[in-house]
């Protein structure tokens, strides 16, 4: 599981780093059209404002909908989830512990 958690985090930190270069392309467009007389300096400090809020909760939407698949996906592969492995061990130390409880019943 752990190269699945290191492959989520090299993904989500693709998208940190995608809307970190979209964000700097929206400031430097926004910077031109304030040069080209097209906006004022208020309506382009609005406009990447507004932009950058729009990313990061597309963001945060974007890491919750890949989350889900990547689980979906592992289950579809048949991977075990880390609860369904905790039960497991705990069945198998008690299926020990009974083991060892029937040897010691034996030896006596």
């Amino acid at each position: 599981m752990d190269n699945n958690s290191n492959l989520l985090k090299q993904l989500v930190m693709l998208g940190i780093g995608t809307t970190s270069l979209v964000a700097e392309k929206l400031q430097e467009v926004s910077e031109q059209w304030v040069k080209d007389g097209k906006i004022n300096p208020d309506q382009a400090k609005t406009f990447v404002d507004d932009m950058t809020e729009h990313l990061k909760s597309e963001q945060g939407n974007w890491e919750t909908q890949l989350q889900r698949q990547l689980r979906n996906m592992l289950q579809d592969m048949g991977v075990p989830r880390q609860s369904e492995m905790d039960e497991l061990r705990g069945r198998l130390d008690r299926l020990e512990r009974q083991m060892r409880d029937l040897e010691n019943r034996n030896w006596r």
